[in-house]
């Protein structure tokens, strides 16, 4: 089960002014589940993605990279679960534009103002006339309430529903967030195995917007592993729908910081709802590594540690074999260190010091700690000034389990 995570209530997911959502069940996969779903904007609406890193990019991300790039007005997102349509060379481009041109006919829009997702297995081509058959459906129930129904049209491995909400006063009015995601396995930065969508009725510039976005990112979905594969499909959008009323916000206004730390708020939640659902995890585990000359190599120790096989599966199994972190630590890559200046600690617990275990240390605090569900792992390294946070989880025998029988 996911590590202190339940399914959002769907009252709990706020309306968003100008955004609906409808969903089908289309059998690309599976029956009897959700896994079309349609997000509509209303005209005018500002929209900004960030995309996967691997080379082996979805005939989706591609659309919507190129979609985005030609600044048209976008105006629909249609998702599909069951496939990725990753691996498919030109006939998987020409599944997606299908899509796309089918869902602008619909919705009587041009077909690069619409942007296609899709998720779940690699290598197999996208049954697009599944996902046509189910376009009509999915926009007879377009609602602005729909959002925890969305959240669960994007599932795939998932065991619960991710999504959260924010209300704010801008300007003298008020404002609304609301985000969902999905990601269990393949999580890794650059960016995850994951899904994000996140709205506002606010009115944001296309530069304040592209600002947030990146800023938002790096302190979330760029923060969090379960495994270590980075997918092909990977993607966050974030879009502004103008509804509100309040003034457009720019880089210069104000508000525009507020607006940027609360829409991050919403982006770590969305983040760290899917480490706490990763692929059999019972642990949630924060790596904070601190005073770092600078920030490349925080993240190669944090990284280090979080990927490690040997260190989560002995946070799985509650054994405090913490020297392991101590190896994950030596192998980062940084030639410079000084393993005689850094302090390890497990939770509050001063673990190792000065090279080697410290003398304070006794293995019953660590077997306390390793208990827990929640832990904190923090390496200080004493080099410098620069700090950064993770978020991973456990290896457990239900990993091994989920992937090996994921196309089953």
């Amino acid at each position: 089960m996911p590590v202190k995570l339940t399914a959002p209530e769907a009252l709990s997911l706020l309306p968003v002014r100008g955004v609906q959502l409808g969903f089908a069940k289309a059998y690309v996969r599976k029956p009897n589940r959700k896994d079309v779903l349609v997000i509509t904007l209303a005209e005018g609406s500002r929209v900004a993605g960030v995309f996967t890193k691997n080379r082996f990019c979805a005939a989706p991300v591609i659309l919507c990279k190129d979609f985005l790039a030609q600044k048209t007005d976008i105006r629909a997102l249609l998702v599909n679960t069951g496939c990725a349509n990753a691996g498919t060379g030109e006939d998987g481009l020409n599944r997606a534009e299908q899509s796309c041109v089918v869902l602008g006919n619909l919705l009587n829009i041009n077909t690069n103002q619409v942007l296609p997702f899709s998720t779940g297995v690699i290598l197999e081509p996208l049954p697009v006339d599944k996902v046509i058959a189910g376009l009509p459906a999915a926009i007879e129930n377009l609602k602005e309430d729909n959002w925890l129904n969305a959240a669960e049209a994007i599932m795939t491995t998932d065991i619960v529903a991710k999504g959260t909400s924010r209300r704010l006063m801008l300007g003298g009015k008020q404002v609304t967030i609301t985000g969902i995601s999905k990601g269990s396995g393949m999580i890794h930065p650059n960016m995850a195995t994951m899904l994000g969508y996140i709205a506002t009725d606010a009115a944001i510039s296309q530069d304040a917007l592209e600002s947030i976005i990146q800023y938002a990112v790096n302190k979330s979905f760029n923060c969090i592993t379960v495994d270590g594969d980075t997918s092909t499909n990977d993607s966050l959008i974030m879009m502004a729908t103008n509804q509100a009323g309040s003034a457009e916000i720019t880089e210069k206004n104000t508000d525009f910081t507020t607006l940027r730390d609360v829409l991050t708020d919403v982006a770590i939640e969305l983040a760290q709802a899917i480490v706490r659902d990763g692929e059999g995890a019972t642990k949630f585990m924060t790596v904070t590594v601190e005073a770092g000359k600078n920030e490349t190599e925080c993240r190669k120790v944090a990284y280090a540690i979080a990927h490690s096989p040997l260190i989560k599966t002995a946070f799985f199994a509650s054994d405090p074999n913490l020297g392991r972190i101590l190896a994950a630590i030596g192998y980062a890559g940084i030639d410079d260190l000084d393993v005689n200046a850094l302090q390890l600690y497990l939770g509050d617990v001063l673990v190792a010091e000065n090279g080697g275990r410290a003398a304070s240390y006794r293995e019953e605090q660590g077997a306390a700690i390793m208990q827990e569900s929640d832990i904190l792992v923090r390496v200080v390294l004493n080099r410098g000034k620069e700090n950064i946070t993770i978020w991973t989880c456990d290896f457990s025998y239900d990993y091994v389990k989920i992937n090996a029988d994921y196309r089953s």
